[in-house]
Parts: structure tokens; C-alpha cells; sequence
């Protein structure tokens, strides 16, 4: 017998209706005849650019040309720092934002009293947005008049700028293709091409000159190109310029000088690992290099016909993505959140595909590795140690900047024979020999070596090579402070103690006097814990306070 419904239901689809019109100028500003699920990040950069904000009716406009849920959209454009999403267009920021870097260096100069000169000045009128490292340490105070960057920002030199409304970066004197060309450049790719020099030789040329992953990661070159060519084709290669640490910027300068040097070591890898397409995820912090880059890539691909496709992506202002399996999910189109291993990238990566993953300077010494050999290289290092490294070195000295230097460098030699000497009327007090996640040492811990493996035995790492020199105008504490509540914005939420943890460690450094049992016990849970390298490198900054600069802080326990 046939059953009927008592109560005819009528289905209807759920969320936001689509505004037909945001949709009609949504396929303006997209101008794509096709929509693919991994471009969602990059629709999302042309929809905030062109509209100066992200309304609600657009993302509902974009999930319709996706096929993808509203939710979907939404969660992806609420975790990237660089979206404003908002209800309407009566909500959107004013039209015009200037950016105020206010990390451990910028901080140090005064960034928070020109953030609050340029807030008094423009009412409103202007965004005035502070922010985290921008990636131009070197120059602090550092700002963004949209998307100009401003070194030694002034109010003088910001109000110039919003005055002539110069909101484009100035593209610096680079070494073009044609110029690198002249000079040598890409007779070891096309040495390698017409086999003159064989795959085998080139990893173990590598292998041999214990070349390292100089994002931080520290995993041997070689090693990880003799991995991936036994994986299963099609692989992936995917190149980290996400250098978000705080008091990073030598990836900048040299795709701001000499890039093809850089696009050199890509395509050698591509060529001898075997890789089908590569994927360059730029932070959005460069825009002059985006230009460069783009420019560039194109006379690669008119010069070069038999080479993997390149895509070139824009990240969206979140630290976590130079995490690399982070950075795979944002490549992809989703949140930039770290997956747990194994699996590895190196066995399932981008698309699920083995990945070739590394930091931009890692590829940059590729080139003359092979052509001046290994024990080049190998040989540069001092103090036991091997190699080369860009050491980005601000703060309190007179000469600021990327300085190239032996692997295994002394702090002490660093600032006295690259970085000019401490500041007149400055004493060495402490530093961050890696970065604001590398921890903070003292002065009078100025002679240990500079490289992988020289520092965690005293609860720091290189990392980055990012080196901050603090001065007995600083404290430690403070430095801390800073880097703490960058990292608690920057946490992607994914687990519970680097989300809860960052936010408390944040709220009991605020006190004058520390509840020092409660912070080791939470930075030890942090380090424990934590799921990716943000968390477990997220407390030892509160650490080294603890251990080296005891003087600067108070029990509540103890009176």
C-alpha cells in the first residue's frame, strides 16, 4: 500500500540567497572561464583589492561560481589576517589602510608611538593598523601605505605618501634574465639538460657539500632530493617564501637583487627529482617581488620551453603557512592549518602528491654549489660547523641588514666584523639568535657557534638565521611579552595548547610580577604538546626570561 506524507515538505537551500548583480560583477572581477577549488585564496586577493573588503554577499556570490558551501568560503577568509570580512558595504574599513609593523624590532623604535601619532592625526579617516613583521626588519620602524612599503617610517614620510597618494611599491635594480644570462647564469641548467652533467652527480655534489634547509627546518638537502626521486611520479615541488618570523627578511633581498639565481636552483631541482609542476607560495607582504617574479617567470617560460608549469601564489598574512605542510593546505585553497605525521610531505603532499618542499634560499646556492663543488661550500663554515648563511641581523646596531657570513659565526663576531658594532650610547645585552620563536640568550653568552644543532642545548635555535640584538636600553621580559602575543594572534587555533596556552602565557606576562611555577608548567605542556612548530617554539622566549634574565622578573610566590 502506498504511503503519503501527511505534511508536504518543501526543500529549500539553506544560507544567503545570491545577489545576481554581486554575481555579475563578481565574474568581472574573477575573469576566469573556469573556477577551481585550490584558486578560492587567490579569488578572495582579487575580490579585497578590487572592493577594499569582503562582503557577505560576495562570498555567497563566490560559493555559487565554486559549487562550494558558503561555510567553506567564510572559514577561509576569516583566517587569513589580509581579508576584511564584513556584513556590507557600510562596514567596509575606509578605503585607504597604512600598516604599522610592530614585532620585536620595529617595536623597539617606536613603531606603537607612531601608530598612535598617525591614529591622533587621521581620526578615522585612514586605517591605522598595526601589525606583525612585514618582513623589513632592517629599516624599523617599517609601514605600508597600502601596498608601498615605507622604510624608517616617520609621520613625515607616511603623510607624504597618503598625501600623493603613492600606494605602489618602487621596483628595485634587479638582475633581469638577460643579465644573468651574460654573466653565466643557467649554463649549469643547461648542462644538466644536455647531460653533460648526470642527476646522480648533482645530489651527490649536494649530499656532499651538507647543504641544509635554511628555512629553519635544517634537513639536508641531498637527502631529501635522493627521497623524492623514489617516490611514485607525478611530484610536486613547493617553494616556502613565507618568511614570517619575525626579524626574517634575506628571502626579500635577494628576489628583490639577483632572482634568477633563485629560479636557477628551481628548475635544476625540478629537473633532476623529476617534478611535473612547481608552486611558489609568496608572502603578501612583497609586492615588489610579486612584480619581479611575475615578470621574470614569464621570460623563464618564453626562454625555456621544457619546463614543469609554474603557479605562483599569494599568501594571505598567516605565520603559520611557513609551517610547509601549512602552507600545502593554504596552496590547495583551505585554512593554513598544519596536518599531523606521518604521512610526510616528501610521501603525500600538495594534491596528495610526494612534495619537494623548500625555502627559497636553500634553491639560491644551488647554482654555485655545483659549479665551484662541494668543498666550496662545505668549507665556509668556522668553529667545527659547515656552510654558508644569510644572517638577518636588526636592532640595536649600526649596520642593519642581510649579512652573509660562515656557518658557526659567533653573535660577538657578527655584530663587531658584519653588523658594524652596537649603536653609540648601547651596551650588548641579549639577543635572538633565531628569530622571535628561536629564544633569547644573554650577552655573556656571546661566544657559541651560530648554526643547527650549536643551540638547543641551551633551550634556542637558529632557525632562520634571523638574529635581533637587544641593548641594555631593552628588557628581555618586554621582548617576550611582544613575542608571545604575536604568536598567540598567529596561532591557527588548530590544537588546544599552543590556542589556550599563547592567549594565558599572554595574559600572566602582563603582570609585574610572573607566576613563574605557572609559566614553566604551561610553556613545558606548549613544547609537549603542540602539534606543529609554531606551539612547540611558541614559549621559549618565556623560557630564556626565565632561565637567563631571572633579574627582570618577580615570583608572585616570593615577596
Amino acid at each position: 500500500m502506498k504511503k503519503t506524507l501527511k505534511n508536504k515538505i518543501t526543500l529549500r537551500p539553506r544560507g544567503r540567497k545570491v545577489d545576481f548583480d554581486v554575481l555579475s560583477k563578481l565574474e568581472t572581477i574573477l575573469d576566469t572561464s573556469s573556477y577551481r577549488r585550490d584558486h578560492l585564496i587567490e579569488y578572495l586577493h582579487k575580490i579585497q583589492d578590487s572592493q577594499g573588503a569582503i562582503t557577505k554577499n560576495y562570498m555567497t556570490a563566490l560559493a555559487s561560481l565554486m559549487g562550494i558551501s558558503q561555510t567553506e568560503v567564510y572559514e577561509v577568509a576569516t583566517f587569513y589576517h589580509h581579508f576584511d570580512v564584513v556584513d556590507t558595504d557600510s562596514d567596509k574599513p575606509p578605503s585607504l589602510t597604512v600598516r604599522i609593523c610592530d614585532s620585536v624590532t620595529c617595536e623597539m623604535n617606536g613603531a606603537n608611538e607612531l601608530a598612535k601619532t598617525l591614529d591622533d592625526y587621521y581620526k578615522g579617516t585612514v586605517r591605522i593598523q598595526k601589525v606583525p613583521c612585514i618582513g623589513r626588519c632592517q629599516s624599523a620602524p617599517a609601514a605600508v601605505v597600502k601596498f608601498n612599503p615605507i622604510d624608517n617610517a616617520t609621520f613625515k614620510e607616511i603623510k607624504k605618501n597618503v598625501d600623493a597618494k603613492v600606494f605602489h611599491p618602487e621596483i628595485p635594480d634587479y638582475i633581469d634574465l638577460d643579465k644573468y644570462i651574460s654573466g653565466g647564469g643557467y649554463e649549469i641548467y643547461e648542462s644538466i639538460i644536455n647531460e653533460k652533467i648526470s642527476h646522480e652527480s648533482v645530489v651527490e655534489v649536494l649530499e656532499a657539500s651538507e647543504l641544509k634547509g635554511l628555512g629553519g627546518a635544517g634537513f639536508p638537502a641531498g637527502r631529501k632530493w635522493r627521497i623524492l626521486r623514489e617516490q611514485e611520479a607525478p611530484r610536486l615541488l613547493a617553494i616556502n617564501i613565507d618568511e614570517g618570523e619575525p626579524g626574517t627578511f634575506k628571502d626579500r633581498f635577494y628576489l628583490e637583487s639577483d632572482p634568477h639565481r633563485f629560479f636557477e636552483g628551481m628548475l635544476i631541482a625540478s629537473r633532476v627529482v623529476g617534478i611535473d609542476k612547481i608552486y611558489i607560495y609568496l608572502r603578501d607582504e612583497y609586492p615588489a617581488v610579486k612584480n619581479i617574479m611575475e615578470a621574470e617567470i614569464d621570460k623563464i617560460k618564453s626562454h625555456f620551453k621544457d619546463i614543469p608549469e609554474i603557479e605562483m601564489r599569494r599568501g594571505a598574512g598567516a605565520y603559520i603557512c611557513g609551517e610547509e605542510s601549512a602552507m600545502i593546505e593554504s596552496i590547495e585553497g583551505k585554512r593554513g592549518m598544519p596536518r599531523l605525521r606521518p604521512p610526510f610531505v616528501a610521501q603525500v603532499g600538495l594534491f596528495g602528491r610526494p612534495t619537494l618542499e623548500h625555502n627559497m634560499e636553500t634553491l639560491f646556492w644551488i647554482r654555485d654549489i655545483l659549479d665551484k663543488g662541494s668543498d666550496w661550500f662545505a668549507n665556509q663554515g668556522v668553529n667545527g660547523r659547515k656552510g654558508l648563511r644569510s644572517f638577518s641581523v636588526s636592532g640595536r646596531i649600526k649596520k642593519p641588514g642581510v649579512h652573509l657570513a660562515p656557518a658557526g659565526i659567533t653573535v660577538q663576531k657578527l655584530i663587531d666584523d658584519y653588523a658594524g658594532g652596537m649603536l653609540d650610547g648601547h651596551e650588548f645585552y641579549g639577543y635572538f639568535p633565531g628569530g622571535a620563536s628561536g629564544g633569547i640568550l644573554p650577552a655573556s653568552m656571546n661566544d657559541i657557534p651560530l648554526d643547527f644543532g650549536t643551540l638547543e642545548e641551551y633551550g634556542c635555535f637558529i632557525g632562520s638565521a634571523a638574529v635581533v640584538i637587544l641593548s641594555d636600553k631593552d628588557k628581555a621580559r618586554d621582548a617576550a611579552k611582544t613575542t608571545i602575543d604575536f604568536f598567540k594572534h598567529e596561532s591557527c587555533g588548530k590544537c588546544t595548547p599552543c590556542r589556550a596556552g599563547t592567549s594565558k602565557a599572554s595574559e600572566l606576562m602582563k603582570e609585574k610580577k610572573w607566576n613563574i611555577s605557572l609559566l614553566e608548567d604551561l610553556s613545558q605542556t606548549m613544547s609537549d604538546a603542540s602539534i606543529c612548530g609554531l606551539g612547540q617554539a611558541a614559549s621559549n622566549p618565556v623560557k630564556s626570561v626565565l632561565k637567563y634574565f631571572s633579574n627582570e622578573v618577580k615570583d608572585v610566590g616570593k615577596t
